[in-house]
């Protein structure tokens, strides 16, 4: 999860991290931690779906979905997040993200397109799994390397494992740099 080079955007608390198509990685964690700051209710519909209002029907073994006029204070309110959360991602996207998620209705839709677009299906998600996994496994420090340069591309290589729901223990991330120093 490299950050992007020569990347000249300014930190706002107000305006949701820029994404541009490149470096999903890196936007997808800062778009969650901006969101969370903002309200985590968001990013509780952005992963569950929009509050839809419904109301029981008959004898109130069926429900059904209320009217826009049957809707109540609180009915407006849950339903304001969906759009809360639609804004908080789509002003963050550029024009070509938002070609791929202009008829998406919900937080959760945009969330899962972005998702599969750029980290792709199940299988996909789980070959990069396997790339980085390979990465972290035969990484080494070259020789001439500065020891800076070596912890950034081990870093690097955790965040996106990171970043596609691939945790590593703290306990073996110590022992993995430990054995790649010299002399170790």
């Amino acid at each position: 999860m490299a950050a992007p080079l020569n990347f000249e955007e300014g930190q706002s608390t107000y305006r949701p991290p820029r994404f541009n198509g490149q470096y999903y990685g890196w936007w997808k964690t800062r778009v969650h931690d901006f969101i969370m700051a903002e309200d985590s209710e968001l990013w509780d519909v952005i992963c569950n779906g929009p509050f839809v209002p419904m109301k029981a029907f008959g004898e109130g073994t069926r429900t059904i979905l209320k009217t826009r006029k049957e809707y109540n204070g609180a009915d407006r309110k849950a339903i304001e997040k969906n759009f809360k959360a639609k804004k908080s991602l789509v002003c963050g996207i550029g024009l070509d993200e938002y070609n791929r998620i202009s008829a998406c209705e919900s937080a959760k839709e945009i969330w899962e397109a972005l998702q599969t677009t750029h980290e792709g299906t199940t299988q996909v998600k789980q070959s990069k799994i396997d790339m980085h996994t390979t990465e972290y496994e035969l990484l080494k420090m070259e020789e001439h390397e500065f020891i800076q340069v070596m912890h950034t591309r081990f870093t690097s290589i955790i965040n996106e494992l990171h970043s596609l729901g691939e945790i590593i223990p703290t306990n073996k991330l110590v022992r993995k740099i430990l054995s790649v120093l010299p002399g170790c």
